[in-house]
Parts: structure tokens; sequence; C-alpha cells
């Protein structure tokens, strides 16, 4: 995390948190969701426009990816100054890169190690590696393949519905905050 964010979240402790704004794809797009866009549906919906706007600033999105981070209940959020916004996610916390040469990295270019790889009913290929869970970007299933027919990767069958629980993720904060009831 940024030296700046960690004195603005020093400096401002009590700035609350935002819900539905960001979003990250399955190709590791990152995308901003104005009232229009959520007012739309929701960021997996596949409704037109309900994903918003598709970021395309490096820098910002070099500053969303150095304050990526997940909370303890599975909620990934990125942390901007003193405020944590919290972000959609259309499939998976991690789009995964593989290169020719099987090397495994996440969207945002961070090194990762291949654990073990699962394949769902859709025939999407996810790997989870030391850095965590995440969906095999769809340029790269290719090499994903080359891979497995190497016998180098092995791949389970598991129901895409069970991978959040599973590998511990929230897709819709948003929406998980939306149904919590009321503290009385």
């Amino acid at each position: 995390m940024d030296d700046i964010v960690k004195q603005a979240m020093t400096k401002w402790p009590n700035v609350p948190d935002c819900y539905g704004w960001l979003g990250l794809d399955a190709r590791g797009n990152w995308f901003m969701r104005d009232d229009q866009a959520q007012s739309l549906g929701g960021f997996a919906s596949g409704i037109a426009g309900a994903k918003g706007s598709r970021l395309q600033h490096a820098k910002l999105i070099d500053f969303i990816q150095r304050n990526y981070a997940a909370d303890p209940d599975g909620q990934w959020f990125f942390q901007n100054g003193p405020q944590r916004v919290y972000v959609e996610l259309e499939t998976t916390p991690w789009v995964w890169r593989v290169g020719n040469d099987f090397c495994i990295s996440a969207h945002d270019g961070t090194p990762a190690q291949w654990l073990r790889a699962s394949v769902d009913e859709r025939g999407w290929l996810y790997c989870e590696t030391s850095l965590g869970f995440g969906l095999v970007h769809t340029q790269d299933v290719a090499a994903a393949a080359d891979a497995i027919e190497q016998g180098l990767w092995s791949v389970t069958d598991t129901p895409s519905d069970t991978l959040p629980q599973r590998y511990g993720y929230v897709c819709s904060p948003q929406q998980r905050q939306a149904t919590k009831k009321p503290v009385v």
C-alpha cells in the first residue's frame, strides 16, 4: 500500500466506505460505475451499460492496483486515501496471465506460483496460486491448455456457484451490504 494512502488513513480514520462504484471484469479491466451504470443493474449482470466506463488512465490503474486488497470477510477493495472503495467482481479477485513458459502473473503484473487448477461447467479455467484464486485470462487459455496437456498442471472440476465460498471471496460487496440487517 502506498505511504500516502497510509498517512491519509491515519489522518482521517472515520471516512465511510464506498460501494458499487468500482468493478473488475473477467479480463482484468477496471470500470468506474456512476449512478447511471449502477441503476441499470449489477456489475456482473450482463446488462448493457451496467459495467460503467472502462478506466484507461495508466497511472490511475496502477494506483488502484497498488492499493488493492481484501478485508477479513473476503471483500476486495481499493484503499483510496482514507476511503475504502469496495470492488464489484465479475468473476474472481484475480485474473491470471499465463506466459509461454507457463509462468503466471496477476492482472496487475505481480508474479505468482501455480498451486492447482479447476474448470467449471462453462469450461472456464481457474488457478489457485500463491497470491490467491482467479480466472485465467481468455487470451491465455491456450498456454494453460499446453501446461495441462504436458502434465505440468492437473485440473479438477468445480461448479462455478461454489467458487466464492470455497475460495473465500465476495463478488458483490454492494449487494452484501444492502442485505445486511441494521444493528439495533
